[in-house]
Parts: C-alpha cells; structure tokens; sequence
C-alpha cells in the first residue's frame, strides 16, 4: 500500500443489517484512477442499524484509502440519509450517528478532496454484494 495514484480514485461502500438492527456486515471497493480495483473488503461488524453499518462501511473505506495515499476521493453510496447527512442537506439527529458522522468528518479532512454520491443500489452491486457476503460467512450461511 501507501502507493497514490494521480487522479481521482472510487469507493463504492455498503451497510446492510438483517432485522435492522441485526446481524450487520459492510461492503468496500476501492477503484483506481485507471479503473483498476485496488482493494475489496467483506467483514461481519456484530449487530447494528442499517444506519450504523453504513457508516462502519465508509469509515472502513476512507481508511482504506489513506493506507494507499489517496489525495482526491468520490464516494458512491446507496444510503441517501448518509449521503445527504455528508453533504450537509440533512442534519444528523441521531445520537448513535453522531460519532459515526464526527470520525468520517475528521477523516475525511485527510484527504485534499472528498465528494459523495447517491446511487442506485444497482451501480453498487458489488459492495452491496460484499456486506451481504460478511454477514452470510458470520452466520455460516
């Protein structure tokens, strides 16, 4: 790692929980500038929101990001609330969220540029697939 690239790099990240709360897993892709998918990660984080989980799955990420140098970050998501919450439309009213929220702030502010999108959960598949994928091994499924 610690190797950047010039240019704009990707992360896809996903939360999923099954009975919200529930099982929680997370799901990242971290896409190179060239297209390249530089790092996947499926992991189990216990049980949580969907909400939480969300935000477990994008503090993994921009942490992923740092170890591999990146400078200039756009980050895809299909949870609208976290997106809007980041992008300061929405206000972040829920006590659990609101470290969640301060810890993505103070990472983010490591980086020289950080933009988040809303997607539909289709053009996320594959994180989506991977938060899934951390709470089926966890549950032996």
């Amino acid at each position: 790692m610690g190797e950047s690239l010039a240019g704009t790099w990707r992360l896809h990240t996903d939360g999923a929980a099954r009975g919200n709360p529930g099982p929680a897993g997370i799901g990242i892709v971290l896409v190179r500038p060239d297209g390249e998918v530089a790092d996947e990660l499926a992991r189990f984080i216990g049980h949580a929101t969907n909400n939480v989980a969300e935000y477990t799955a994008l503090i993994t990420g921009l942490e992923r990001a740092l170890q591999f140098g990146v400078f200039d970050l756009d980050v895809y998501s299909d949870s609208e609330l976290l997106v809007r919450q980041l992008n300061g439309e929405y206000r972040v009213k829920n006590a659990g969220l609101k470290p969640l929220y301060e810890r993505v702030r103070q990472l983010a502010g490591q980086f020289r540029r950080v933009r988040y999108f809303h997607v539909p959960r289709e053009q996320n598949r594959r994180a989506d697939e991977l938060a899934n994928e951390g709470i089926d091994r966890a549950l032996g499924a």
